[in-house]
Protein backbone atom coordinates (compact mmCIF):
# COMPACT_ATOMS: atom_id res chain seq x y z
CA UNK A 1 0.00 0.00 0.00
CA UNK A 2 0.99 3.65 0.04
CA UNK A 3 2.78 3.44 3.36
CA UNK A 4 5.02 0.66 2.14
CA UNK A 5 5.77 2.49 -1.07
CA UNK A 6 6.60 5.65 0.78
CA UNK A 7 8.86 4.04 3.33
CA UNK A 8 11.12 2.21 0.85
CA UNK A 9 14.58 2.77 2.25
CA UNK A 10 17.40 0.47 1.11
CA UNK A 11 18.91 -1.31 4.08
CA UNK A 12 22.48 -0.97 2.85
CA UNK A 13 22.42 2.75 3.54
CA UNK A 14 22.20 2.07 7.27
CA UNK A 15 25.41 0.24 7.90
CA UNK A 16 27.97 2.93 7.14
CA UNK A 17 27.06 5.92 9.31
CA UNK A 18 25.43 3.73 11.89
CA UNK A 19 28.51 1.58 12.42
CA UNK A 20 30.77 4.63 12.40
CA UNK A 21 28.78 6.47 15.05
CA UNK A 22 28.45 3.47 17.32
CA UNK A 23 32.21 3.24 17.47
CA UNK A 24 32.67 6.88 18.41
CA UNK A 25 30.02 7.71 20.97
CA UNK A 26 30.49 6.86 24.64
CA UNK A 27 27.25 8.01 26.29
CA UNK A 28 23.62 8.58 25.33
CA UNK A 29 21.58 11.68 25.85
CA UNK A 30 18.11 11.35 27.28
CA UNK A 31 16.58 13.86 24.92
CA UNK A 32 16.36 14.22 21.16
CA UNK A 33 16.39 17.60 19.34
CA UNK A 34 13.17 18.75 17.73
CA UNK A 35 13.14 17.67 14.12
CA UNK A 36 13.32 21.09 12.42
CA UNK A 37 13.72 23.74 15.09
CA UNK A 38 16.95 22.58 16.75
CA UNK A 39 20.39 21.66 15.47
CA UNK A 40 22.49 18.90 16.99
CA UNK A 41 24.59 20.16 19.84
CA UNK A 42 27.97 19.01 18.48
CA UNK A 43 29.74 19.73 15.22
CA UNK A 44 30.68 16.07 15.05
CA UNK A 45 27.06 15.00 15.05
CA UNK A 46 26.36 17.47 12.25
CA UNK A 47 29.11 15.96 10.14
CA UNK A 48 27.79 12.45 10.77
CA UNK A 49 24.24 13.41 9.84
CA UNK A 50 25.54 15.16 6.72
CA UNK A 51 27.52 12.03 5.80
CA UNK A 52 24.44 9.91 6.24
CA UNK A 53 22.43 12.37 4.12
CA UNK A 54 24.90 11.95 1.26
CA UNK A 55 24.31 8.19 1.32
CA UNK A 56 20.60 8.72 1.68
CA UNK A 57 20.50 10.96 -1.37
CA UNK A 58 21.90 8.14 -3.52
CA UNK A 59 18.95 5.98 -2.55
CA UNK A 60 16.19 8.46 -3.33
CA UNK A 61 15.98 7.45 -6.97
CA UNK A 62 14.90 3.98 -5.82
CA UNK A 63 11.96 5.21 -3.80
CA UNK A 64 8.41 4.25 -4.73
CA UNK A 65 5.78 6.50 -6.18
CA UNK A 66 4.54 7.69 -2.80
CA UNK A 67 7.44 9.26 -0.82
CA UNK A 68 5.30 11.92 0.82
CA UNK A 69 2.62 10.11 2.80
CA UNK A 70 5.01 8.94 5.51
CA UNK A 71 8.06 11.18 5.14
CA UNK A 72 8.44 11.58 8.90
CA UNK A 73 9.54 7.95 9.29
CA UNK A 74 12.34 8.54 6.79
CA UNK A 75 13.30 11.76 8.57
CA UNK A 76 13.42 9.95 11.92
CA UNK A 77 15.24 6.82 10.66
CA UNK A 78 18.71 8.46 10.74
CA UNK A 79 18.00 9.45 14.36
CA UNK A 80 17.39 5.77 15.13
CA UNK A 81 20.49 4.63 13.28
CA UNK A 82 23.06 7.29 14.09
CA UNK A 83 21.78 10.06 16.29
CA UNK A 84 21.63 8.62 19.79
CA UNK A 85 24.60 7.17 21.61
CA UNK A 86 24.98 9.14 24.83
CA UNK A 87 23.55 7.10 27.73
CA UNK A 88 24.60 8.00 31.24
CA UNK A 89 24.36 4.35 32.32
CA UNK A 90 27.66 3.67 30.59
CA UNK A 91 29.32 0.92 28.68
CA UNK A 92 26.82 -1.89 29.32
CA UNK A 93 23.90 0.18 28.00
CA UNK A 94 25.97 1.19 25.02
CA UNK A 95 26.90 -2.43 24.32
CA UNK A 96 23.27 -3.51 24.36
CA UNK A 97 22.35 -0.65 22.04
CA UNK A 98 25.08 -1.74 19.65
CA UNK A 99 23.61 -5.24 19.60
CA UNK A 100 20.11 -3.88 18.99
CA UNK A 101 21.29 -1.68 16.16
CA UNK A 102 23.33 -4.52 14.65
CA UNK A 103 20.22 -6.69 14.56
CA UNK A 104 18.33 -3.81 12.95
CA UNK A 105 21.01 -3.37 10.30
CA UNK A 106 20.91 -7.11 9.55
CA UNK A 107 17.14 -7.02 9.11
CA UNK A 108 16.49 -9.09 12.25
CA UNK A 109 13.85 -6.72 13.58
CA UNK A 110 12.34 -9.05 16.18
CA UNK A 111 15.77 -9.60 17.72
CA UNK A 112 16.39 -5.86 17.67
CA UNK A 113 13.08 -5.24 19.44
CA UNK A 114 14.02 -7.88 21.99
CA UNK A 115 17.27 -6.07 22.78
CA UNK A 116 15.42 -2.79 23.15
CA UNK A 117 13.04 -4.50 25.58
CA UNK A 118 16.06 -5.57 27.65
CA UNK A 119 17.35 -2.01 27.66
CA UNK A 120 14.09 -0.51 28.90
CA UNK A 121 13.97 -3.08 31.73
CA UNK A 122 17.59 -2.57 32.81
CA UNK A 123 17.93 1.15 32.11
CA UNK A 124 14.52 2.82 32.66
CA UNK A 125 16.02 6.30 32.30
CA UNK A 126 16.53 5.47 28.63
CA UNK A 127 12.91 4.47 28.21
CA UNK A 128 11.87 7.43 26.09
CA UNK A 129 14.56 6.81 23.50
CA UNK A 130 13.90 3.06 23.48
CA UNK A 131 10.15 3.53 23.02
CA UNK A 132 10.79 6.01 20.23
CA UNK A 133 13.13 3.66 18.34
CA UNK A 134 10.85 0.67 18.87
CA UNK A 135 8.02 2.72 17.40
CA UNK A 136 10.15 3.40 14.33
CA UNK A 137 11.05 -0.29 13.93
CA UNK A 138 7.39 -1.36 14.15
CA UNK A 139 6.59 1.02 11.27
CA UNK A 140 9.79 0.40 9.28
CA UNK A 141 9.15 -0.59 5.62
CA UNK A 142 11.74 -3.38 5.59
CA UNK A 143 10.03 -5.05 8.56
CA UNK A 144 7.70 -7.64 7.02
CA UNK A 145 6.00 -7.99 10.40
CA UNK A 146 5.53 -4.25 10.87
CA UNK A 147 2.65 -3.39 13.16
CA UNK A 148 1.29 0.15 13.02
CA UNK A 149 -0.79 -0.37 16.15
CA UNK A 150 2.25 -1.37 18.22
CA UNK A 151 4.14 1.58 16.74
CA UNK A 152 1.37 3.93 17.87
CA UNK A 153 1.36 2.31 21.32
CA UNK A 154 5.10 2.93 21.71
CA UNK A 155 4.81 6.60 20.79
CA UNK A 156 1.74 7.07 23.01
CA UNK A 157 3.44 5.40 25.99
CA UNK A 158 6.45 7.69 25.49
CA UNK A 159 4.16 10.74 25.59
CA UNK A 160 2.30 9.49 28.67
CA UNK A 161 5.27 8.21 30.69
CA UNK A 162 7.90 10.78 29.68
CA UNK A 163 6.07 14.14 29.37
CA UNK A 164 9.33 16.09 29.52
CA UNK A 165 11.18 14.03 26.92
CA UNK A 166 12.84 15.66 23.93
CA UNK A 167 11.23 12.91 21.86
CA UNK A 168 7.71 14.02 22.75
CA UNK A 169 7.05 16.40 19.85
CA UNK A 170 8.45 13.99 17.26
CA UNK A 171 6.34 11.19 18.76
CA UNK A 172 3.21 13.33 18.46
CA UNK A 173 4.11 14.02 14.84
CA UNK A 174 4.63 10.29 14.19
CA UNK A 175 1.23 9.44 15.70
CA UNK A 176 -0.46 12.02 13.51
CA UNK A 177 1.22 10.84 10.32
CA UNK A 178 0.73 7.11 10.95
CA UNK A 179 -2.99 7.66 11.57
CA UNK A 180 -3.18 9.82 8.46
CA UNK A 181 -1.47 7.19 6.33
CA UNK A 182 -3.72 4.42 7.61
CA UNK A 183 -6.80 6.42 6.62
CA UNK A 184 -5.42 7.15 3.16
CA UNK A 185 -4.39 3.52 2.69
CA UNK A 186 -7.91 2.39 3.49
CA UNK A 187 -9.37 4.93 1.07
CA UNK A 188 -7.14 3.86 -1.80
CA UNK A 189 -7.62 0.17 -0.97
CA UNK A 190 -11.37 0.66 -1.18
CA UNK A 191 -11.01 2.37 -4.54
CA UNK A 192 -8.74 -0.36 -5.85
CA UNK A 193 -11.27 -2.95 -4.71
CA UNK A 194 -13.95 -1.04 -6.55
CA UNK A 195 -11.79 -0.97 -9.69
CA UNK A 196 -11.32 -4.73 -9.55
CA UNK A 197 -15.04 -5.27 -9.12
CA UNK A 198 -15.69 -3.14 -12.18
CA UNK A 199 -13.14 -5.13 -14.18
CA UNK A 200 -14.99 -8.35 -13.39
CA UNK A 201 -18.26 -6.74 -14.35
CA UNK A 202 -16.79 -5.70 -17.70
CA UNK A 203 -15.79 -9.31 -18.39
CA UNK A 204 -19.25 -10.66 -17.51
CA UNK A 205 -21.25 -8.01 -19.34
CA UNK A 206 -19.90 -7.72 -22.82
CA UNK A 207 -22.64 -5.26 -23.94
CA UNK A 208 -21.61 -2.77 -21.23
CA UNK A 209 -17.90 -3.03 -21.70
CA UNK A 210 -17.36 0.45 -23.15
CA UNK A 211 -19.32 2.23 -20.41
CA UNK A 212 -17.68 0.24 -17.64
CA UNK A 213 -14.22 0.79 -19.10
CA UNK A 214 -14.75 4.54 -18.88
CA UNK A 215 -15.69 4.19 -15.22
CA UNK A 216 -12.56 2.15 -14.57
CA UNK A 217 -10.36 4.72 -16.27
CA UNK A 218 -11.96 7.50 -14.23
CA UNK A 219 -11.38 5.63 -10.97
CA UNK A 220 -7.82 4.74 -11.92
CA UNK A 221 -7.11 8.37 -12.68
CA UNK A 222 -8.56 9.37 -9.31
CA UNK A 223 -6.36 6.84 -7.50
CA UNK A 224 -3.30 7.98 -9.43
CA UNK A 225 -4.13 11.60 -8.65
CA UNK A 226 -4.43 10.87 -4.93
CA UNK A 227 -1.15 8.99 -4.88
CA UNK A 228 0.72 11.78 -6.64
CA UNK A 229 -1.08 14.89 -5.38
CA UNK A 230 1.66 15.69 -2.87
CA UNK A 231 4.75 14.54 -4.72
CA UNK A 232 3.95 15.56 -8.30
CA UNK A 233 5.30 19.03 -8.92
CA UNK A 234 4.18 21.36 -11.71
CA UNK A 235 6.52 21.59 -14.67
CA UNK A 236 7.47 25.15 -13.88
CA UNK A 237 9.13 24.01 -10.65
CA UNK A 238 11.84 22.36 -12.72
CA UNK A 239 12.47 25.41 -14.87
CA UNK A 240 15.74 27.08 -13.89
CA UNK A 241 15.14 30.85 -13.86
CA UNK A 242 17.33 33.20 -15.85
CA UNK A 243 18.26 36.29 -13.88
CA UNK A 244 18.99 38.65 -12.59
CA UNK A 245 15.91 39.05 -10.41
CA UNK A 246 15.38 42.62 -9.27
CA UNK A 247 12.60 41.74 -6.84
CA UNK A 248 11.61 38.89 -4.55
CA UNK A 249 7.91 38.83 -3.66
CA UNK A 250 6.96 36.79 -0.58
CA UNK A 251 3.25 36.16 0.05
CA UNK A 252 2.87 34.76 3.56
CA UNK A 253 -0.76 33.71 3.24
CA UNK A 254 -0.06 31.64 0.12
CA UNK A 255 3.33 30.40 1.44
CA UNK A 256 4.87 31.48 -1.86
CA UNK A 257 8.11 33.17 -2.93
CA UNK A 258 8.26 34.62 -6.46
CA UNK A 259 11.31 35.83 -8.38
CA UNK A 260 10.54 38.84 -10.58
CA UNK A 261 12.68 40.50 -13.25
CA UNK A 262 11.48 43.79 -14.78
CA UNK A 263 7.91 42.98 -13.82
CA UNK A 264 8.02 39.46 -15.29
CA UNK A 265 7.69 36.38 -13.12
CA UNK A 266 10.72 34.11 -13.41
CA UNK A 267 9.70 31.35 -11.02
CA UNK A 268 7.70 30.66 -7.84
CA UNK A 269 8.54 28.46 -4.85
CA UNK A 270 6.59 27.05 -1.92
CA UNK A 271 7.98 28.21 1.43
CA UNK A 272 7.84 27.63 5.18
CA UNK A 273 7.61 30.60 7.57
CA UNK A 274 8.16 31.30 11.25
CA UNK A 275 6.32 29.14 13.72
CA UNK A 276 3.99 32.06 14.54
CA UNK A 277 3.25 33.25 10.99
CA UNK A 278 0.21 35.50 11.46
CA UNK A 279 0.98 39.23 11.57
CA UNK A 280 4.21 41.22 11.20
CA UNK A 281 7.29 40.63 13.34
CA UNK A 282 7.28 43.02 16.34
CA UNK A 283 9.97 41.85 18.69
CA UNK A 284 12.89 39.50 19.07
CA UNK A 285 11.89 35.91 19.72
CA UNK A 286 8.25 36.16 18.61
CA UNK A 287 8.84 33.61 15.80
CA UNK A 288 7.05 35.87 13.31
CA UNK A 289 8.11 36.54 9.73
CA UNK A 290 8.36 40.30 9.00
CA UNK A 291 6.04 42.20 6.67
CA UNK A 292 7.28 45.14 4.64
CA UNK A 293 9.86 46.12 2.05
CA UNK A 294 13.52 45.21 2.48
CA UNK A 295 16.58 44.33 0.38
CA UNK A 296 19.06 41.47 0.19
CA UNK A 297 22.10 42.92 1.97
CA UNK A 298 24.35 39.88 2.56
CA UNK A 299 24.70 36.17 1.92
CA UNK A 300 26.28 33.24 3.77
CA UNK A 301 27.43 30.16 1.86
CA UNK A 302 28.52 28.47 5.11
CA UNK A 303 25.09 28.69 6.71
CA UNK A 304 23.82 26.03 9.10
CA UNK A 305 20.85 25.97 6.75
CA UNK A 306 22.86 25.15 3.60
CA UNK A 307 22.94 28.70 2.17
CA UNK A 308 21.25 31.93 3.23
CA UNK A 309 20.42 35.40 1.93
CA UNK A 310 20.18 38.06 4.66
CA UNK A 311 17.22 40.47 4.58
CA UNK A 312 17.61 44.06 5.80
CA UNK A 313 15.14 43.66 8.67
CA UNK A 314 14.45 45.74 10.70
CA UNK A 315 13.68 48.76 8.51
CA UNK A 316 12.89 52.19 9.95
CA UNK A 317 9.21 51.36 10.34
CA UNK A 318 10.06 48.17 12.25
CA UNK A 319 12.48 50.03 14.52
CA UNK A 320 9.90 52.72 15.27
CA UNK A 321 7.23 50.17 16.16
CA UNK A 322 9.62 48.26 18.43
CA UNK A 323 10.67 51.48 20.15
CA UNK A 324 7.03 52.39 20.82
CA UNK A 325 6.52 48.94 22.31
CA UNK A 326 9.72 49.20 24.33
CA UNK A 327 11.15 46.00 22.88
CA UNK A 328 14.02 44.88 20.67
CA UNK A 329 12.87 44.35 17.06
CA UNK A 330 15.22 41.38 16.63
CA UNK A 331 17.06 40.58 13.40
CA UNK A 332 18.84 37.86 11.43
CA UNK A 333 15.91 37.30 9.10
CA UNK A 334 16.99 35.30 6.07
CA UNK A 335 15.87 33.30 3.09
CA UNK A 336 17.56 29.92 3.57
CA UNK A 337 17.49 26.20 2.88
CA UNK A 338 16.81 23.23 5.14
CA UNK A 339 19.01 22.69 8.18
CA UNK A 340 22.15 20.74 7.47
CA UNK A 341 21.64 17.00 7.71
CA UNK A 342 17.98 17.05 6.68
CA UNK A 343 18.10 18.33 3.10
CA UNK A 344 16.61 15.05 1.89
CA UNK A 345 13.28 16.09 3.41
CA UNK A 346 12.98 18.18 0.25
CA UNK A 347 9.85 20.21 -0.37
CA UNK A 348 8.01 18.21 2.32
CA UNK A 349 9.42 20.65 4.87
CA UNK A 350 6.75 23.16 3.75
CA UNK A 351 4.02 21.11 5.43
CA UNK A 352 4.76 22.94 8.69
CA UNK A 353 6.00 26.46 9.53
CA UNK A 354 9.19 25.58 11.38
CA UNK A 355 11.58 28.57 11.25
CA UNK A 356 12.11 31.30 13.87
CA UNK A 357 10.90 33.97 11.46
CA UNK A 358 12.96 33.24 8.35
CA UNK A 359 11.70 32.14 4.94
CA UNK A 360 12.72 28.55 4.11
CA UNK A 361 12.94 26.75 0.77
CA UNK A 362 14.71 23.53 -0.24
CA UNK A 363 18.49 23.43 -0.65
CA UNK A 364 18.20 23.16 -4.43
CA UNK A 365 15.82 26.13 -4.52
CA UNK A 366 18.00 28.42 -2.38
CA UNK A 367 20.88 27.65 -4.73
CA UNK A 368 18.74 28.75 -7.68
CA UNK A 369 17.57 31.89 -5.88
CA UNK A 370 21.09 32.83 -4.77
CA UNK A 371 22.34 32.69 -8.36
CA UNK A 372 19.77 35.14 -9.75
CA UNK A 373 19.06 37.44 -6.76
CA UNK A 374 21.97 39.87 -6.23
CA UNK A 375 22.62 41.97 -3.15
CA UNK A 376 20.37 45.00 -3.36
CA UNK A 377 17.43 43.06 -4.81
CA UNK A 378 14.14 44.26 -3.30
CA UNK A 379 12.34 41.87 -0.96
CA UNK A 380 8.64 42.64 -0.51
CA UNK A 381 6.92 40.56 2.17
CA UNK A 382 3.13 40.68 2.10
CA UNK A 383 0.72 39.31 4.74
Amino acid sequence: MILCHFLIFHRSSLSGPFKHLIGQKQGIRGSQPNLFLMLPSKDEEMRELSSFQTNMGKKQSRMGKHPNLFFVCIIIAPMLICGCSHFNEGFQAKSTFIEANDFFRQGNYNASLGKYQQIIEKYPTAGDRVLFEMGIIYAYPGNEQKDYQKSLECFQKLINDYPGSGYRKDSEMMIFNINNVIVKDKTIAAQQTQIEALRQEVQSRGNEIITLQKKIEALEQEVKSKENEIVKLPEEVFVIPKGPADKILIEKKDRRLTLISKGKVLKSYQIALGGNPIGPKERQGDNKTPEGTYVIDARNKDSRYHLSLHISYPNEKDKKRAKELGVSPGGDIMIHGIKNGFSWAGDLHTEVDWTKGCIAVTDEEIEEIEKVAPNGAIVEIRP
